[in-house]
């Protein structure tokens, strides 16, 4: 059995602070991947490297304080790709790849387009960058988990208000439809609705009025897999007895072992 868990941290100083590493001691997981670490290599690699049975693969973003991605892992990897355009998206810190045989687990923190009219035509580049990039790994034989805050809710199960928010970043019809097309094209599923297909079960709360105690949310946060993986998807479950952030853990167990690719 693997365990690994996804968790946007809103900020990994923040996260620490809220007990988010205390809990991962009791968690028994082999890979974790976390996003959003709003940190520089001066801190993370100092106070966040290693945890009592992880090392640490970060990728930062070249603006102080923002985005960022890591993955924990207590399996020695093969190889560690950081970064994936080489260009805009690399300069954002948004990808960590390590590799087990013929097996990819990526941290990936998709752009969020909320912001302005010029993030969203950003979140767009990134997507046509994107998939091509999977899809190329998945040609070359590769199965592959992401673990990302995707920043879109696929389906209106996944979202509290789906026709409200129609119009809105992270609901707009065109994103959903590039989910669609990335799974379908790149042969993966999103493994908790492999689990739980009619659960409803949000990821994210916003920070306004009172979202996070009303349950008004959103399911941006996933774990992607090939199909080989997804059917050893054994277990799901979104962690929210504490609040470490924005976000909750997803954390999913499988039947297959590192050593297996």
């Amino acid at each position: 059995m693997t365990r690994i868990i996804s968790a946007n941290l809103n900020g990994i100083r923040s996260a620490n602070s809220k007990g988010f590493f205390q809990w991962l001691a009791t968690q028994n997981a082999d890979v974790v991947c976390v996003q959003e670490l709003k940190a520089q290599a001066d801190v993370v690699e100092t106070s966040f490297a290693q945890t009592t049975e992880h090392q640490g693969y970060f990728h930062y973003a070249e603006k102080k304080g923002y985005s960022g991605v890591g993955l924990y892992t207590r399996h020695a990897p093969d190889e560690v790709v950081v970064g994936f355009d080489g260009g805009e998206f690399d300069n954002e810190g948004r990808y960590v790849e390590a590799r087990f045989g013929k097996l990819s687990i990526i941290s990936l923190y998709c752009p969020s387009g909320s912001s302005s009219p010029e993030r969203q035509e950003a979140k767009y580049r990134f997507m046509d960058l994107f998939l091509p990039h999977i899809k190329s790994l998945r040609d070359a034989g590769r199965e592959v988990i992401i673990c990302s805050d995707v920043n879109i809710a696929h389906h209106p199960i996944d979202i509290k208000n789906a026709k409200g928010n129609l119009k809105n970043s992270g609901f707009l019809p065109e994103e959903r439809a590039w989910l669609t097309q990335f799974l379908d094209e790149c042969c993966m599923h999103d493994t908790y609705r492999v689990l739980e297909p009619e659960t409803v079960q949000y990821t994210w709360w916003s920070n306004r009025g009172q979202a996070y105690a009303n349950n008004v949310g959103w399911r941006i946060d996933y774990q992607l897999a090939s199909h080989a993986i997804a059917e050893k998807a054994h277990a799901a479950h979104v962690y929210t007895e504490q609040k470490f952030s924005d976000h909750a853990p997803i954390v999913m167990d499988y039947q297959f072992s590192l050593s297996d690719f």
